[in-house]
């Protein structure tokens, strides 16, 4: 807030500051873990129940893994961009500009009935990385809304103090 006066007629703009915060140090955090969670349980124990499954379970596990993979891996490039951002490697308008390469929407699972007769530990990844990237979904729609018309605004501390007046008039 230093860099902006509170008398400028400058309002903060939240949504610029979220790569900073906790929030998004742990959402971070929690992507890479389950990015490396994943590979090493598709690569180790996943390998070995995958080959434990008749033919059609294990087209559906072939099929859910790679939608797993492609998932994570848009999450973690969307993560690392805003990383960048946090770390001052580039600015917010440049990140908008290269988030537009990922697809925060890819690679939704199937359906349910097929989903359940997948190994347990898949189905589990499968649920994380789902309410991962529902977070994130929710964090880009904050992070790059448009700022909001600051002439429509006014003084943003009107509604407030017609609240308090009319509180101490009664």
């Amino acid at each position: 807030m230093s860099d902006r006066l509170l008398g400028d007629g400058a309002l903060v703009q939240f949504n610029e500051r979220l790569t900073n915060s906790a929030a998004f140090g742990a959402l971070f955090r929690e992507g890479m873990d389950l990015v490396e969670e994943t590979a090493a349980y598709l690569d180790g124990d996943g390998r070995n129940e995958a080959k434990a499954l008749d033919r059609a379970v294990s087209l559906t596990y072939a099929t859910e893994s790679m939608r797993l993979t492609t998932r994570l891996m848009q999450l973690a490039s969307w993560l690392l961009l805003h990383r960048a951002v946090k770390e001052g490697e580039m600015t917010l308008s440049q990140a908008n500009r290269e988030k537009t390469k990922v697809k925060l929407t890819a690679a939704d699972p199937g359906a349910d009935d097929l989903l359940e007769q997948l190994p347990q530990q898949l189905q589990d990844l499968i649920t994380r990385s789902m309410s991962l990237q529902a977070r994130v979904r929710r964090l880009d729609s904050t992070i790059h809304s448009p700022p909001p018309d600051q002439s429509a605004i006014g003084n943003p501390l009107v509604p407030h103090l017609n609240r308090l007046k009319a509180a101490f008039e009664r």
